[in-house]
């Protein structure tokens, strides 16, 4: 069981979410591995849109004796589970219980709480309240399922994102493919323990094959000892991505085989991902660093 945060070191926008949705889904598809994707955050949520296609809203049944509950959906997500971290009897197998199921006993989806808009000040507190729960719930759904993929969000606050962080076992760190991200990236590895770590892998989302800015170029500059990580744009990725058909594209990618195909690259990569993520996790319970 291991927690396996995906973040940015800067808040910019690098495919760190689409990163952690395709690396999720196709772990989830091809190796027996019960994985939950849990989603921190409160804008959009990229990750809904990939998995989940809008719910019709049930008409309220007033009935005799007042509006008949059972027309209301329970509240899912990490807001659901709130309550229940507070009373201090958040149980594991609990945490399904607030998931939104993509492949019955192998991916499932825990979503965050979307801010409202024109929020009032209460509001706002109420939402910072919540944040304060995602460490436990995300230990607790780690003691559950075999993989917890986390979406962590800039606009968590640091403290919270730093605890996540220190929990998580591996922490893929999403860079842009540009000279300015990745010479200040350079300058703070030097300093910063997390950046240091044999827990911490580097990916690149959005990936063009293309531009003299690739893997190859990028790990030499960074002098990493391993090539860095890629999850290449992909058009079908994208379309899939916005009409939440990632989960039905992931069991097609397999016919395509030739290594010239764009499709077929997308997915090898995805698959490099997954078993460095794998390995490393391997090397680090075996203590080899």
């Amino acid at each position: 069981m291991s927690i396996i945060t995906f973040w940015n070191y800067q808040n910019v926008e690098t495919g760190k979410t689409m990163s952690l949705v395709a690396t999720a889904t196709y772990m989830a598809v091809e190796h027996n591995v019960r994985t939950l994707i849990v989603s921190t955050t409160n804008k959009k949520d990229k990750i809904k849109n990939c998995f989940l296609k809008e719910e019709k809203r049930s008409k309220i049944n007033l009935g005799i004796f007042g509006p008949n509950t059972k027309t209301f959906d329970t509240q899912t997500g990490l807001k659901g589970l709130e309550k229940i971290v507070r009373s201090g009897k958040l149980e594991p197998n609990a945490v399904t219980n607030y998931t939104k199921v993509v492949f019955k006993d192998r991916l499932e989806v825990l979503l965050g709480e979307e801010e409202k808009e024109n929020e009032t000040e209460v509001e706002k507190n109420e939402l910072l309240k919540t944040y304060e729960t995602y460490p436990d719930i995300i230990s607790a759904a780690n003691s559950y399922y075999d993989r917890v993929f986390v979406d962590l969000d800039y606009n968590i606050p640091k403290e919270i994102r730093d605890r996540i962080l220190q929990k998580s076992d591996i922490v893929i760190l999403s860079i842009t493919q540009g000279m300015s991200g990745l010479e200040l990236l350079k300058q703070n590895k030097a300093n910063d323990q997390l950046l240091k770590s044999p827990k911490t892998l580097l990916i690149i989302g959005r990936y063009d094959r293309y531009s003299k800015y690739n893997a190859k170029n990028i790990t030499r500059f960074l002098k990493e000892k391993n090539t860095v990580l890629t999850t290449p744009y992909n058009t079908l990725f994208f379309e899939a991505s916005e009409e939440a058909n990632v989960a039905d594209l992931f069991l097609s990618l397999k016919k395509f085989n030739d290594p010239n195909d764009y499709n077929a690259f997308f997915r090898s990569e995805v698959k490099r991902t997954t078993e460095n993520i794998i390995y490393r996790l391997q090397e680090i319970q075996a203590n080899i660093y």
